[in-house]
């Protein structure tokens, strides 16, 4: 279904492959990292706002309704307990009824990243 190749060859900068795209990701200064690429948690967050934008786009469409601009915002963050969260919040440039609004959320909390975070995915890892 997807594969990525991550390698580092220095510090934190780490070079992901995914399909033909090529791109980075790096720790902040603040972690001392070079800040030359979003960290992991962004990238996590990038994953899922737009799993959520093309779901919600894919929906609308398939109705008929017009969403203008998609926008996703994510904030992901722990409480003083160490229980991990992620705020979405979702905002289109067109006008909706509560009816659409409340049906495009529901939609929202089904998508397949959605699902995938949620449910808190098996990793095995090994060496090769």
């Amino acid at each position: 279904m997807a594969k990525v190749s991550v390698y580092s060859d220095t510090h934190y900068q780490q070079h992901i492959h995914a399909r033909h795209h090529r791109f980075q990701a790096d720790e902040g200064s603040d972690l001392g990292g070079e800040d030359s690429g979003p960290n992991p948690y962004e990238l996590l967050l990038s994953s899922l706002g737009a799993c959520t934008s093309i779901t919600l786009r894919m929906y609308a469409d398939r109705k008929g309704w017009e969403l203008g601009e998609i926008s996703v915002y994510l904030h992901f963050h722990r409480d003083e307990d160490g229980n991990e969260f992620i705020d979405r919040t979702l905002s289109c440039s067109r006008e909706l009824t509560d009816e659409q609004r409340q049906r495009l959320l529901e939609i929202a909390a089904k998508t397949p990243v959605t699902k995938t975070v949620g449910r808190g995915t098996l990793i095995e890892s090994k060496w090769q």
